[in-house]
């Protein structure tokens, strides 16, 4: 569950499969769910060095950016997932999507798929200043991104 005082949450959401899928496809997409879980979320996770910022030192307008992991998505899912999501003035957050696949994650070595989380969330930043500066959101993305720069070393 995401602190309150955090400005950052992670959301996973594990491969689907097909209806028809065998066993061994089961288990092989639970096995790689479990796997990029613990990067994470597990002991060296990068959701733990997210926790370190908080929201109240960034402005009151973005209460959450959530990135949202999808574990190899199906095809037909990936028209739907939008690189940033609408800014939700009610609940004062935004989703952030992250596809992740063999090709930039499960193909690579243990510090290509940290530097490939790293670099997906910072890239991101972007995409937040711009809806921020769209919204009118008083969010300082300038300290915001060069916090985030700093404890992703």
């Amino acid at each position: 569950m995401n602190d309150p005082a955090n400005i950052f949450g992670c959301y996973l959401s594990y491969q689907s499969l097909m209806y028809d899928a065998t066993e061994e496809q089961k288990q092989s997409s639970k096995n790689q769910g479990d796997l990029f879980c613990s990067y994470i979320r597990g002991e060296k996770g990068i959701d733990n060095a997210l926790k370190k910022l908080d929201k109240s030192d960034y402005g009151k307008n973005l209460e959450l950016a959530l990135f949202q992991f999808h574990i190899k998505p199906m095809p037909f899912e990936l028209p739907h997932l939008k690189e940033i999501e609408s800014y939700r003035k009610k609940e004062k957050a935004i989703g952030i999507n992250v596809i992740v696949t063999d090709d930039n994650f499960f193909n690579k070595s243990e510090e290509e798929r940290y530097n490939f989380l790293k670099q997906s969330i910072l890239q991101k930043m972007d995409l937040l200043a711009e809806v921020v500066k769209k919204k009118k959101l008083d969010t300082n993305m300038e300290k915001l991104k060069a916090d985030l720069e700093n404890i992703l070393q």
